[in-house]
């Protein structure tokens, strides 16, 4: 464990049950943001997250659900605040929005929301086999009804993940993630999850990963960005931030969500970024790394392996 500042951690790595063992983690590469064999990747502010096959209501009632403090992700219910949707299928192929309310213990709409990196909600999408990812800040209508505008999204089950922080109520200063999925009819596709490596490329840029977290414990994870062999030094403030990382874990899409510990001050940034890593539960994680430059974002993925 190792102290750090205010943009260590935005969500903390959620912790699945069983998670006990200290492994060590193998840093793999998956190829660029560009990455024609990734369905649905978007180089947007967009992400997409990991679903079951099923569209069912509650989370809650998923084998293996953790219902512990701090939850996963993986629930659409925690503390009596409720994700809820009317949109169980999404279409295939086109853009389309994807309408949710948060309710909180009294069973109304949740309307206030602290802000966290600037946004008040974090919205993300991703396909069972971990690809398509979207990243999304949404918007929010008077009676607490978001939408979130989604790219083309290719057939399959995917995972809707909210991540926000109420600014009054109960569950006041504290962060959420809830999920629930949703259907893409049509014929689906998988794509294998990419092998291991150091070292994954985006949009021209390389992002080596050195580092040795272990399952269960925080730990020092250092990504530098090169392009053309050279450092870069000129990524600017994302969500206040030099990079944002996102994590989900292979088969069940547990969520984590880690940030650079270098606080932006002003200027331009790299070509190190640290991170404060702790992901809970052996096996895949997926990353999903987002940078800006010249006023575009860029996404790198990562797989990681908890042995």
């Amino acid at each position: 464990m190792f102290p750090s500042p205010r943009l260590t951690v935005c969500r903390r790595a959620l912790a699945a049950s069983g998670t006990a063992a200290v492994l060590a983690l193998t840093l793999a590469a998956c190829g660029s943001s560009g990455d024609s064999s990734m369905p649905g990747m978007d180089h947007g502010a967009k992400a997409s997250a990991s679903a079951s096959a099923s569209a069912s209501h509650s989370m809650g009632d998923m084998p293996g659900m953790d219902h512990s403090a701090g939850g996963n992700g993986l629930s659409d219910n925690k503390d009596g605040y409720r994700l809820t949707s009317p949109d169980t299928t999404l279409a295939a192929g086109k853009q389309t929005s994807y309408r949710f309310t948060v309710t909180g213990p009294d069973g109304k709409p949740v309307t206030g929301f602290a802000p966290e990196q600037t946004k008040q909600m974090h919205f993300y999408a991703i396909r069972s086999d971990l690809t398509g990812f979207q990243h999304i800040h949404p918007t929010m209508a008077a009676d607490g009804t978001w939408s979130a505008d989604l790219a083309s999204l290719t057939p399959g089950s995917w995972r809707m993940f909210a991540s926000f922080t109420p600014d009054s109520g109960a569950g006041k200063g504290k962060d959420f993630v809830l999920s629930r999925t949703v259907t893409v009819p049509g014929t689906e596709t998988k794509t294998p999850l990419p092998a291991a490596a150091q070292s994954t490329e985006a949009d021209g840029y390389t992002l080596t990963v050195k580092g040795t977290p272990k399952a269960g414990m925080a730990g020092p994870l250092t990504v530098t960005v090169t392009k053309d062999g050279k450092p870069v030094t000129d990524l600017e403030s994302y969500l206040e931030t030099y990079a944002h990382l996102t994590a989900f874990h292979e088969g069940d899409s547990e969520f984590a969500h880690l940030h650079p510990e270098t606080e932006v001050k002003g200027g331009n940034g790299g070509p190190e970024l640290s991170f404060h890593a702790e992901l809970p539960t052996a096996g895949n994680w997926r990353l999903f790394l987002q940078f800006m430059t010249g006023g575009k974002l860029h996404t790198a993925a990562l797989t990681l392996n908890v042995g």
